[in-house]
């Protein structure tokens, strides 16, 4: 036996070997592999491809979703595509908006859109872009100084412009939410923008406290999403 035969052999074998275990774990929901060719696949291997070029032509298919009506993807349910297909409703295409304020409206409408009862005389969203205008202002532009306290935190909220106009609005309006967690919280007025006084008797949430900083105690508890609706809809002035 030439050396070409003797590794052309030996590939072979090995070949054959990896197929029956890939087959022996299928689900036995599975009818195997070879019930999943097409009419004309065995008879298709030519002397040159042979039965190991049919069965990798058919794995690969397999592998690229092209499987029998019924029969599970590698992720035991819909593949990528059927997931993205189920977001978007049309396999394939894109699901992000591609900037949140426009995701953020583009969901409110789709909400107000499906329910029934929405007035559409008092539907405000221009509203609801001026608040998220005021968002960005606020978390990306305002200049936040921290003094930590004995009992908590004490931040200066300040800018100019547009990003005072956000600071004004929004810090003080968020005090009643930090109240409702129990804390202890108030504003007062600078000149260039708000001072804002968080604490409690509790260490652990002092160091709590402490650790979220200006941001992360503006992104307490779950109001801002139920608000954004509310604004939408006219039952809700700017906060």
């Amino acid at each position: 036996m030439s050396s070409w035969s003797w590794k052309a052999g030996l590939a072979g074998a090995a070949i054959l070997a990896a197929t029956a275990y890939a087959v022996a774990q299928m689900p036995s929901g599975h009818t195997g592999m070879y019930a999943q060719m097409g009419p004309g696949d065995h008879d298709q291997a030519t002397p040159q491809s042979g039965m190991h070029g049919s069965m990798h032509g058919h794995m690969m298919r397999m592998m690229q979703g092209r499987m029998m009506p019924g029969h599970q993807g590698m992720h035991g349910g819909m593949g990528q595509h059927g997931m993205m297909g189920a977001q978007s409703g049309v396999a394939g295409q894109p699901t992000m908006s591609g900037q949140e304020a426009f995701g953020t409206i583009q969901e409110v409408v789709q909400i107000l859109e499906a329910d029934p009862t929405t007035d559409w005389s008092k539907v405000n969203i221009a509203a609801l872009r001026e608040h998220l205008i005021d968002m960005n202002e606020v978390a990306l532009r305002a200049v936040a100084t921290e003094q930590t306290l004995d009992n908590g935190i004490e931040i200066a909220v300040t800018g100019e412009g547009r990003t005072l106009e956000a600071i004004r609005r929004m810090v003080p309006a968020h005090v009643g939410e930090l109240v409702k967690i129990g804390w202890n919280a108030k504003t007062e007025d600078l000149p260039n923008g708000v001072k804002l006084n968080v604490t409690t008797n509790d260490p652990k949430q002092v160091t709590k406290l402490k650790a979220l900083g200006f941001m992360g105690i503006m992104v307490q508890a779950s109001h801002h999403q139920p608000h954004h609706l509310m604004m939408a809809k006219g039952d809700f002035h700017l906060h």
